[in-house]
Parts: structure tokens; sequence; C-alpha cells
């Protein structure tokens, strides 16, 4: 189940990514991609699927860095998981992050100087000491450490040197996380063009971006076990948590709108829990514990520069949803990783493929309400 390899997975040095090594839908070899955004209404990002580390940045992580820590810290899982959805729904498209949230998160603000951003959460790492706390509001979309606090990259001793990684980090991330972003914001752009060409055929049409992501409710020891829960306050759902910056019931709050319409997120929660075959209620919940981060934020903002689109029929919405990880991977891999270790575990394609049909169903429950 789980693999003895101990060290990071690495992309062979000098990789550059294209959009179509990280954009994935069904039937390629006889669809194009334009047939498939004319046929499709949503669109999947999953910007922390990406896991294995450019070699450039290697020898600057940090030596008590395992595979386990690497994985933990992406969310590896949704990768398999809506790759294989994509093979099966010709109504989505997939789009995928090569690199990992290690080099810049794009699920957080670009800043406009991510080398000054990196400078500043070493410095702030640094201050706190190895393994302590730190605050890192407002220099997190690049982390030296983990969310437990963990090192991830090795602390620079000089300036020069510190300059010589953030550098670095700068341009290794043009090879992957850049072509992802890019790649995101062209085919956003397509669907919406398509969606305007499906309302004046059909009278009406949607486009949803939907975020992908999971995280698992607990974290990591220094011995490796993922084991130590989280506070109640910041537990996902047996299931997902569907995000649209809204309320507990998808409803605007005073502090900004919501990027998926209140009721259709309602809607979209409940197919949910039909097609997963939910015990509870609140196996399936809205907003909690997370509000929905970037990519919703910049999409919504997006979809409110479309002042045709009430007029023309044009639906447009944007949806995060948060997996529980214990459920993406399943009883067998999450009792593995409960156990001290540095290695990885081994994924269940029978586990993928029925998760894989779980969300495909749900979106399709979700279009015929």
């Amino acid at each position: 189940m789980t693999s003895r390899d101990a060290a990071p997975v690495l992309i062979p040095e000098g990789t550059v990514y294209t959009a179509e090594d990280i954009t994935f839908w069904a039937n390629p070899e006889r669809r194009s991609l334009d047939q498939a955004i004319a046929e499709a209404d949503v669109l999947v990002s999953c910007p922390h699927s990406g896991a294995a580390i450019p070699a450039e940045i290697s020898p600057y992580l940090a030596p008590e860095f395992t595979r386990r820590l690497q994985y933990d810290f992406s969310d590896v899982a949704t990768s398999a998981i809506v790759r294989r959805w994509a093979e099966i729904d010709p109504r989505i498209v997939y789009v995928e992050n090569p690199h990992p949230r290690l080099i810049r998160d794009p699920n957080r603000a670009k800043p406009e100087d991510p080398a000054a951003l990196l400078a500043e959460a070493i410095e702030r790492v640094r201050a706190a000491g190895p393994y302590q706390r730190v605050d890192l509001t407002g220099v997190d979309a690049i982390r030296p450490v983990t969310f437990s606090f963990y090192p991830l990259l090795r602390v620079p001793d000089t300036a020069a040197e510190l300059s010589e990684l953030t550098h670095t980090f700068a341009r290794v991330a043009e090879q992957g996380l850049g072509v992802y972003e890019r790649t995101r914001d062209d085919l956003t752009e397509r669907f919406i063009a398509a969606a305007y060409a499906r309302a004046a055929r059909e009278g009406q049409a949607r486009f949803t971006r939907l975020s992908f992501h999971d995280t698992m409710n607990t974290t990591t020891t220094r011995e490796g076990a993922v084991n130590v829960a989280r506070e109640a306050k910041d537990r996902l759902p047996r299931i997902v948590a569907l995000s649209n910056r809204g309320d507990h019931a998808g409803n605007p709050r005073p502090e900004g709108p919501v990027t998926m319409d209140p009721v259709r997120i309602r809607v979209l929660a409940a197919a949910h829990r039909e097609a997963f075959a939910t015990e509870l209620p609140e196996d399936v919940a809205l907003n909690q514990p997370y509000l929905g981060s970037q990519e919703i934020i910049a999409a919504g903002e997006r979809f409110t520069r479309e002042y045709d689109a009430p007029d023309a029929g044009v639906h447009l919405d944007a949806v995060q949803a948060e997996f529980l990880r214990e459920f993406l991977l399943g009883n067998a891999a999450v009792s593995v990783l409960h156990e001290p270790g540095e290695g990885w575990i081994t994924e269940d394609p029978d586990h993928i493929d029925a998760v894989a049909h779980a969300c495909r169903d749900a979106w399709d429950r979700y279009r015929s309400a």
C-alpha cells in the first residue's frame, strides 16, 4: 500500500509543460478541444493536484522533507480522480496544475513580486525557528513550511543564497505553473464564448468553473503519521464542502457577493448527496469550513463583467469543491497514513473509478434537476 521510497519525487530538470500536456477531456482521439468545449458546461481546475517538484528546486529542499510530506502538502488524490472523471464525462474539460503549490499557490492572489514575498516568508520562518508556528498571513502564496510547520525549504544563510533561491523559483514557475494559469484563463474565455453560442441556439446555457480540492481532517507528526486531529472549526464534512463565498445556506454574506447562484449551489449540494449516497445531509456542506479562495473569486469577478449574460440566457457560476481526502483515498490508504512513515500510499484504481463516476453522476443530477 505504501511506497518504501522516502525521497521526494522530482520532475526532470528543464521540463516545460504545454497546454496540451495539462488539458484533459473525453475521447480526445475523436473529439478536438474545440468540440469538447462546445459540448461541455463545466471547466474543472485542480490548482494543487501537482506533487512532483521540479528538479531545479531540489538543492533548496529541506533535508527532512520526505515524500509523505511532499504528497501531504498537495491535493495529489484529486489528479487521478478528475482525470478519470474527464475520461468518462463529455460534459467537462479538466485543466491540471503540473507543479506543486510549493512553487507558488495559484489559489492565492498572484503577488506582484513573488520573489519578495518568498523572501519575507523565509525571514518570518527564520525568526520563528525550526518547527515553530509562524504567521504567514499575506505571504503564504509561497510557503517555506507545511501547514503543520514542517520545513519544506532550507533557510538560506546569506542574502546571495536567498536571491538565488527566489529567482530560481520565479524562473521555474513559468515552466508549469504559469502554463497552468494561462491555460485555465484561456479555457475560461473559450467556455464563455461557447456558452453564448449555445444560448443563442437553445435559449439558455450554463457555464460553471469548478475549482477541485481535497484536505485531510488530520495533520502530520514529525514521524510522518497524518493523525493529529484538526480543530473542530477546521474540519471538513464527511464527503465535500461546496463553496460560493456565501453563508451556510449559500446565500450572500454582508462581506461580499457569492460566486454561484444560491439556488443553484443548493441544487448542486442535493445532487452530490444523492450521487454519493450520503448518510446525513451534513455530509455535503456549504461554505464550511472554507468560503472558497482565489480561483473562484477571480472567476466570479470575471463573470460580473459579462453584462449581457442575463439577457442572453447565459448563467455563469464558480464553485469550489473541497473533498475530504480521507474519502477520496479510501479507508485502507488512510489507515497507512495514520501510522508513522516517509513514503506515500498506492492509489486504488477501483476506488478512483467509483469516486469519478459519482462526480459525473452528481453533475448529471444537477443538470437535470
